[in-house]
């Protein structure tokens, strides 16, 4: 993006209007991101296997690891370029983006090696049993062992072109390999690889498309390399933007990290429950990601805006900015609660034909949607942190709401009202957690602008 186009966009223009510019494709790829997650547990389901179905099931917390590691490298990295540029540092903002992309692509080979060594106990630790263990290892070597490296550097790339308010590029190259996913799924599952084998079809699916989205993002920064500041080099960046890339996204990998400790342990008591109540959950863990990945996209969008502003001084905006985007992302909660209640038993009939999945599904997702917009504000407040450059205000909400409340509420839960327990835990935990992050948020700002 040209210098004045940016400047525009982060400084001058209608702040709904901003945020919509930044927010809508960031949106727009992540309902795509959902729909191809979703089309591999339905193109599974129409197999009605639910062993199938459990066992990729498994690999959610897994392959939602990568994500961890995007966020190290890209929410850290493309916060601290927001606010660069903010302050006009584009020099310093062009050593930062180097910096991340090498940070993202070897945390992600470290990951796939490490998956690879310790795939069989990782696997019986998250409750694979005899009937899921063959279909989790097939979707394992695909999505984590040969992609993370493709599918961590193409989620970099996004955050680092987003941050400089290229979201139009960013979220097309995202949607576009969600689309070929959903694409290549039916062709490797039910023509080129034989019956028995559609745990491996998607895999594999999944795989190209990450490769082809991460060629496609390749391109772009290369092309664009003299007027854009995302680039690749191993020139080292300054030591403090070193730590603000850490001291932000450290919070954001962990955040991630124990959210996925959070549904690795979900799935670990559910599958106490048998393979028909592990397949139930890991169908609504799905379906209810619809509101919660437009909330993320939301937040995608809206924290390159608050970033700079916050870096150039415009309090006002900044405030404006974080206003509206709250709003905005609350309404998307309240309407998912109405159309979860109503739909429940249609969305899980959807993704598997097994009467028993079907009616356990519905109950446990018009339970846990009633923590839409409570989760939506949980991770808003984080975002908003994040933009910031607040790391350790953001590491200590992350760590409070998932070891403090959510995982505990689990065990307690799991004890006292049994499955059930464990659906409700979500909503629980998520009240406890909106009532901190108000708090730390209030506490931040009217500090903040005392010191004006």
């Amino acid at each position: 993006m040209q210098k004045n186009s940016r400047k525009h966009l982060f400084e001058t223009m209608p702040v709904p209007q901003s945020v919509a510019q930044m927010a809508l494709p960031a949106i727009f790829s992540q309902i795509i991101i959902l729909i191809y997650n979703m089309a591999d547990t339905f193109y599974l389901g129409q197999v009605n296997n639910p062993y199938m179905v459990a066992g990729a099931s498994l690999i959610l917390p897994v392959f939602n690891i990568s994500a961890s590691l995007s966020g190290l490298a890209g929410v850290g990295g493309g916060a601290l370029i927001s606010r660069l540029l903010g302050e006009k540092r584009e020099n310093e903002a062009k050593k930062a983006s180097a910096f991340s992309l090498l940070l993202g692509i070897g945390g992600a080979l470290f990951f796939s090696l490490l998956m690879l060594v310790m795939m069989n106990p990782l696997l019986h630790l998250l409750g694979a049993s005899e009937n899921t263990l063959h279909y989790a290892r097939q979707y394992a070597l695909c999505v984590i062992v040969l992609g993370s490296v493709p599918t961590v550097t193409s989620n970099v790339m996004a955050n680092l072109l987003r941050s400089t308010g290229e979201s139009k590029r960013a979220g097309f190259g995202i949607a576009m390999g969600g689309c070929i996913n959903i694409l290549l799924d039916p062709l490797f599952m039910f023509v080129l690889l034989p019956a028995g084998c559609e745990v491996l079809g998607v895999g594999i699916a999944t795989l190209l498309s990450n490769c082809i989205a991460c060629g496609y993002f390749l391109c772009v920064i290369l092309k664009n390399k003299k007027s854009s500041v995302i680039r690749f080099g191993l020139s080292m960046p300054e030591k403090n933007s070193i730590r603000s890339v850490f001291s932000v996204g450290i919070p954001s990998a962990v955040a991630t990290l124990l959210f996925d400790i959070d549904y690795i342990v979900l799935d670990k008591l559910m599958a106490g429950y048998g393979d028909i109540a592990l397949a139930s959950i890991g169908i609504v863990l799905k379906a209810e990601r619809l509101p919660l990945n437009v909330g993320i996209g939301l937040c995608q969008g809206m924290m390159p805006i608050v970033a700079y502003n916050y870096a150039s001084g415009n309090r006002k905006r900044m405030q404006e900015t974080i206003r509206f985007s709250l709003i905005s992302g609350l309404i998307v909660g309240a309407l998912s609660i109405a159309m979860y209640e109503l739909l429940a038993s249609g969305i899980m009939s959807l993704f598997i034909r097994d009467a028993e999945t079907i009616r356990l599904g519905s109950d446990f997702l018009r339970i846990r949607c009633l923590a839409t917009p409570l989760m939506f504000s949980s991770f808003f407040t984080v975002y908003v942190f994040q933009g910031l450059g607040k790391g350790r205000v953001s590491l200590f909400l992350g760590v409070m709401r998932w070891l403090a409340f959510n995982i505990p509420m689990l065990f307690m839960l799991n004890l006292l009202l049994g499955m059930y327990g464990l659906v409700w835990s979500q909503l629980i935990a998520d009240i406890l957690t909106v009532t901190l992050s108000f708090f730390a948020y209030r506490r931040y700002t009217r500090k903040m602008f005392a010191e004006i």
